[in-house]
């Protein structure tokens, strides 16, 4: 690649969403740098696999190291865009000893890489990959954007003080700063830890999936790839708004996805219930018609499409690639 400077950024990269994410900037055209830490949340065999297609593509390159040590000044072209899905992920361990990890990689790598932003001096538009969790428990019903903020994990907090740490950035520098609040993505290359994969990991092996509380939580269950092109959208776009719902505004009980993998993998489902999880909200349910009117956002993958898409990719038909 001739040049040093990139028309993306985009931290978390080799992730669940980010790897996704760079394969559609490179797609449309875009010169793009990833970054990833290789955090050992999880495997990261798996994350080597989720960087396969884009490594063989010369407008992309890849640096391995936290955002704390990225000179981000050295690499942005001016009208860049930053994307910032890198974090420490999930609700259940953000709890105890581990907190301070959340802290120092949703906190303070948020204000360190805004920091580095602002040293370019060509104001790259930060796009940053905020959660539902943000929302916590609210009254039934669609959550918008407007809605008071009330997070019930130390995970939702922190993503939630990234947001004001951006929203600051933007106010005292003029840095161009958005969030995008993610609503329960699933789909390839889903992370080990989070739901569906871990109930098509049991119903391969035989075991029954465990479920926490009596199934009737809703979740607001998002195809990755509507995810994406949302982020896209949200990078390219001159709304004056700056918080943006991603997510399908279609929950569905818990109970009701289950018997969406009994479909799919054609095999009997067995469970185990475990007592409800501290921090896990009742509900998830995004109010996207904001995203829908300022960025055209259209999710357009159903529930059971979507699943099909993850069972293949998890089962190894699809070998660790995106399906459709």
């Amino acid at each position: 690649m001739n040049g040093r400077l990139f028309d993306s950024l985009v931290t978390g990269s080799a992730g669940f969403v980010g790897s996704h994410l760079v394969e559609a900037l490179l797609e449309r055209g875009d010169r793009v740098l990833g970054v990833d830490s290789f955090d050992p949340y999880y495997s990261s065999a798996q994350k080597r696999r989720n960087l396969r297609r884009s490594l063989h593509n010369h407008r992309y390159r890849f640096v391995r190291g936290r955002i704390q040590g990225v000179n981000v000044a050295r690499y942005v072209s001016k009208g860049a865009v930053i994307y910032h899905l890198a974090a420490q992920p999930g609700v259940r361990g953000s709890w105890g000893t581990k907190f301070d990890r959340y802290v120092q990689n949703n906190v303070l790598a948020t204000q360190a890489l805004l920091e580095s932003a602002v040293r370019s001096g060509v104001r790259p538009k930060v796009v940053y990959a905020s959660s539902s969790s943000i929302y916590g428990d609210q009254p039934t019903g669609p959550m918008p954007e407007e809605a008071n903020p009330n997070p019930v994990s130390p995970y939702g907090m922190t993503k939630l003080a990234a947001e004001h740490l951006g929203r600051l950035y933007a106010r005292a520098y003029g840095l161009p700063f958005v969030s995008t609040r993610l609503f329960t993505v699933y789909g390839p290359r889903q992370r080990p830890d989070m739901a569906f994969h871990r109930f098509f990991r049991a119903v391969r092996s035989g075991r029954p999936i465990e479920v926490f509380g009596d199934g009737r939580q809703l979740r607001d269950f998002t195809y990755v790839g509507d995810i994406v092109d949302g982020i896209v959208r949200a990078g390219a776009s001159d709304s004056k708004h700056t918080v943006f719902n991603l997510g399908g505004n279609s929950p569905v009980p818990l109970t009701d996805a289950i018997s969406y993998i009994r479909e799919v993998t054609g095999r009997p489902v067995k469970i185990t219930r475990r007592a409800p999880q501290t921090g896990d909200p009742r509900a998830t349910w995004a109010d996207n018609r904001r995203a829908r009117s300022e960025l055209k956002f259209r999710p357009r993958t159903p529930l059971l499409e979507g699943l099909r898409r993850q069972w293949a990719w998890q089962s190894g038909e699809a070998g660790g690639d995106l399906v459709g």
